[in-house]
């Protein structure tokens, strides 16, 4: 039986990292962009995977990500932590999910908000952090 951790994506590409300094000319910088896979048979696009899980294809390329995205599911998190935190999965533009946290209050994250890609990871989890691109308008009642 064996046990595979997040970072055999990252080993199993020869050492390409998936999350990356980028700039505005793509030279890199401060500012981070997220890179992800598209499969080169069916065109699927998925982030931090070994095979296609559509074709089961291993033919993948990396691309980079514009970094915008949209909250599908949000959790507040109470445990292991002095403090409660999100576990958000958001669908990333370019077609593919990603475990990551947003920025903000736990319980102001809900599904349908846009966010965007804000630092490339969360230094103590490893996943990406996100930032809401608009305050959400929603009615007090």
């Amino acid at each position: 039986m064996y046990h595979f951790s997040g970072s055999v994506a990252q080993q199993a590409a020869g050492s390409t990292r998936l999350l990356e300094p980028q700039g505005p000319d793509g030279r890199g910088t401060d500012q981070d962009a997220m890179l992800f896979q598209r499969c080169t048979w069916c065109g699927t696009a998925m982030y931090h995977r070994l095979l296609c899980p559509v074709c089961q294809g291993s033919d993948l390329r990396t691309e980079r990500s514009a970094g915008i995205g949209t909250v599908r599911h949000s959790t507040v998190l109470h445990r292991n932590t002095p403090a409660a935190r999100n576990v958000s999965l958001i669908e990333m533009a370019e077609g593919f999910v990603v475990r990551g946290r947003v920025m903000g209050p736990p319980i102001g994250i809900h599904s349908g908000d846009r966010v965007r890609l804000s630092t490339a990871e969360d230094p103590v989890r490893g996943e990406p952090v996100f930032q809401l691109v608009d305050e959400p308008l929603r009615a007090w009642t």
